[in-house]
Parts: C-alpha cells; sequence; structure tokens
C-alpha cells in the first residue's frame, strides 16, 4: 500500500542569382522544405512488430531535470526535456522499461513521464491545455512501485474513459516523491471522478487519502505570479544596489 504524504502544496539565406530565383523565394522555398520535413517526420509513427501484441494507442518515454529553486520558462523547460522513445506494443515498452532506472533510484529534482504519442508532457500542449490532472504526494521509497502501477494501469485502458488520458507523470523531489495523470477535459467531473477513483484502486490507496486535482489553466497562472515575483524581487534588489 502507497503512504501518502498529509500535506498539500501549490505546485521551454539565399542565393542571390537571378536563376536561383530572389532571396525571399529561395527561403520560402526553404521553409517550406524544412516544414515538409517535419510533417513527414511526425506522420513516421511506431508500429508493433510481427507476433507483438499492440496497445491499443502508441506512447512516448520522456525524462526531464532541472536545478530547484529557479522558476522554468515554457522555452527553458521544452529544451530541458528529453524524449526517450516511443511504442507502440507490449514487447516495445519492455524493452525500454527494463532497461530504465527506476523512479526511486533517481536524484535531485527530476520527473519520468510517459505520454500517447504525439502529445507533449507541457500544458501548453493543444491536446493538455483544456484539461488537469490528478496529483498524490508520496513518502520516499515508495515511488518506483507505484509508478509502476500506474502506467501499466494506463497501458491497459484500466481507466476506462476513452481517450481522455494523456499521460502520467513521476516527479523526484528532495523530501517527497509525486505522482499525477494527466486529462483532457478539466471541466468533465464525471471522467475525473472515474480516473480518480480508478487511479486510487490501481495504488491501493487508503479511503482518507488526500488527492488533489488541478486544471493546467491554474499551473500556468501559478507559474506565471511566480515569475512577477521573482521579476518584482530582482528589480528592487537592482533598485537598492543603485
Amino acid at each position: 500500500m502507497c503512504h501518502l504524504v498529509p500535506s498539500l502544496k501549490d505546485d521551454d539565406s539565399g542565393d542571390h542569382d537571378q536563376d536561383q530565383g530572389s532571396p525571399k523565394d529561395s527561403e520560402k522555398e526553404k521553409n517550406e522544405d524544412e516544414d515538409k520535413e517535419q510533417n513527414a517526420s511526425k506522420k513516421k509513427m511506431v508500429v508493433p512488430g510481427a507476433g507483438e501484441h499492440p496497445l491499443q494507442y502508441n506512447y512516448t518515454f520522456w525524462y526531464s531535470r532541472r536545478t530547484p529553486g529557479r522558476p522554468a520558462s515554457t522555452q527553458s523547460y521544452e529544451q530541458n526535456i528529453k524524449q526517450i522513445g516511443s511504442f507502440a506494443s507490449v514487447e516495445q515498452f519492455w524493452r525500454f522499461y527494463s532497461h530504465m532506472i527506476r523512479p526511486g533510484d533517481l536524484t535531485g529534482h527530476s520527473d519520468f513521464h510517459l505520454f500517447k504519442e504525439g502529445i507533449k508532457p507541457m500544458w501548453e500542449d493543444d491536446a493538455n491545455k483544456m484539461g488537469g490532472k490528478w496529483i498524490i504526494r508520496l513518502r520516499k521509497g515508495l515511488a518506483s512501485r507505484c509508478w509502476e502501477n500506474l502506467i501499466l494501469a494506463m497501458l491497459g485502458e484500466q481507466f476506462m474513459v476513452g481517450e481522455e488520458i494523456c499521460g502520467a507523470v513521476v516527479s523526484v523531489r528532495f523530501q517527497e516523491d509525486i505522482i499525477s495523470i494527466w486529462n483532457k477535459t478539466a471541466s468533465d467531473q464525471a471522467t475525473t471522478a472515474r480516473i480518480r477513483d480508478t487511479l486510487r484502486r490501481v495504488l491501493n490507496l487508503p479511503p482518507n487519502t488526500i488527492m488533489e486535482y488541478k486544471t493546467h489553466t491554474d499551473s500556468i497562472k501559478g507559474e506565471q505570479s511566480l515569475l512577477f515575483c521573482f521579476f518584482f524581487m530582482f528589480c528592487n534588489a537592482s533598485h537598492n544596489i543603485c
């Protein structure tokens, strides 16, 4: 059984020869070629191998790590998050998972993310921006088992909410670890309630467990307020120095 931390906290030039066309035309062609390459790469989704057991959706593992106590802008966060790989079958998942370090063995301010292929683990992603997440804070030493139970339940479609699930995150911190599961529609209370109940069951949580649901719009507002506070303090410090 997963034992929880009782308190809740608030939580990236064209050629100039006439035969080559004008610089603007060359630049336009270059941009079009780059767009074609990007679109082609997006279409190259992984597929199950011969004889493998396909999952209902394709998924991607991500990893991120940052310096604690420093507010991360959207741009810096996006640059910091690294894609590990995508999979489409049970066998492909296991090839990744069996070689990955377990969350309980991570140090510092680290996160593993498992999201449906094509969805970035960012609040601003089109699939996430109108959604939210259930958050559970764990005592140290429980993250590995709870993370495994969560992602196996997600891959096995145990939440029974159609396409609502976007992904899951395990966040390793110094005094506690955090498990969260993201869904698309924060306003759908019936769906969020079903996700909560399933999460409680697959993690074998006691009935009095404190679970927090937070919309991504609230998370974005909170981050903007934090950045403003840092900016205000910096301006005051600079004024005092002068």
